[in-house]
């Protein structure tokens, strides 16, 4: 960690697949947007996790629209996980998960009550060291994080308002910072009024390294599936605030390296036909998004360079642009969009 960090500046472009250099990683693929399908691609990656399995997922403001639909994380844990346990943390802004006790009437509100729901920086916070950061040496998380011995980081790949983008590394990178300290150190320029001081390079930097202080914990007993699913340029933390989804759903992605996954999501939003990802795309280059990216590459968090595997279709390797080339550029609901408060039913 160097004495003045600087952010870095030529890091929010979009490389090319074919551009990249280094090693391949494995990403799988499905474009079966459903409990059978979350199933599916979780038994392509899912053993490497043992023990006390913690599964990170973004279980939303209330009422929250976009969020992974409740029924398929219901019927994973019922067929795969049953002594998983979902984990959480406080927000640093003020809303319905700011405090515990509001936040338990959020995952009610929200029917996260089918598994245990741990909130991990509800009784204190404990510190991870960050390796080979700039701006950290150390990340405070939820103190109960480290009682686990395995985690599943199960993310609703978005837009989001600081972010650009809200894949993996942002559901760890923030997801699992405190909400009064580690998340302030993500965020807030020391001795700044304006919580939200800290932006673009920076702040994904800043993202990057609190992610690399997780999954350097939990290494190798670690692995992600992201869903390309009602990707609403607005995160889940926006609730029923967030802007209209326009980006169609595309499917689900999994593999066991952090990097590999997010940048086959952003590749596979640069490859919607006829203009399908132009939202995306715009909240992605304009809030310097990419830098993700290049910084946890910088960072040795993974390979930027994939074989992406077809489930669908016998295990065929192929690209991004064929994985979406039959996507029309409008998006349809699905039947968990259909009622209000879809999150208290089944």
């Amino acid at each position: 960690m160097t004495d003045k960090p600087v952010a870095g500046k030529n890091g929010n472009k979009y490389v090319p697949y074919e551009n990249r250099t280094g090693e391949k990683s494995v990403v799988f693929f499905t474009r079966d947007l459903s409990e059978e399908g979350l199933k599916k691609i979780y038994d392509r990656v899912s053993h490497v996790l043992c023990g006390k399995i913690a599964v990170k997922l973004h279980t939303g403001e209330p009422e929250g629209p976009n969020i992974i639909p409740r029924p398929w994380v219901k019927e994973l844990f019922a067929s795969r996980l049953e002594n998983a346990t979902i984990i959480e943390t406080n927000t640093y802004y003020k809303g319905g998960r700011y405090t515990t006790e509001d936040h338990r009437k959020t995952l009610e509100t929200n029917g996260w009550t089918f598994c245990p729901v741990d909130i991990t920086d509800s009784e204190g916070v404990t510190t991870l060291p960050v390796k080979g950061g700039k701006w950290f040496t150390e990340m405070h998380v939820g103190k109960s994080m480290t009682d686990y011995d395995s985690l599943l980081v199960l993310t609703h790949f978005k837009g989001h308002a600081m972010g650009g983008f809200g894949g993996s590394n942002k559901n760890i990178g923030i997801g699992c910072a405190d909400g009064r300290i580690g998340k302030k150190e993500i965020h807030t320029h020391k001795g700044s009024l304006n919580m939200w001081s800290i932006a673009e390079e920076e702040l994904m930097e800043r993202i990057s390294e609190s992610t690399k202080a997780t999954i350097d914990y939990f290494a190798p007993h670690v692995c992600y599936i992201n869903t390309m699913r009602n990707m609403s340029v607005s995160c889940d933390c926006e609730g029923a605030g967030a802007e209209p989804v326009v980006t169609p759903d595309v499917g689900i992605l999994a593999s066991l390296d952090i990097l590999a996954v997010d940048n086959a999501c952003i590749d596979l939003i640069y490859s919607l036909p006829d203009g399908g990802g132009r939202e995306m795309i715009k909240r992605v280059e304009t809030r310097h998004g990419l830098r993700q990216l290049s910084y946890m590459k910088e960072l040795c968090m993974g390979n930027d360079l994939y074989t992406l595997i077809d489930i669908d279709n016998n295990d065929a390797v192929i690209t991004a642009k064929e994985a979406v080339k039959n996507i029309k550029p409008e998006w349809h609901p699905d039947k968990y969009n259909t009622f209000r408060g879809r999150n208290k039913a089944e």
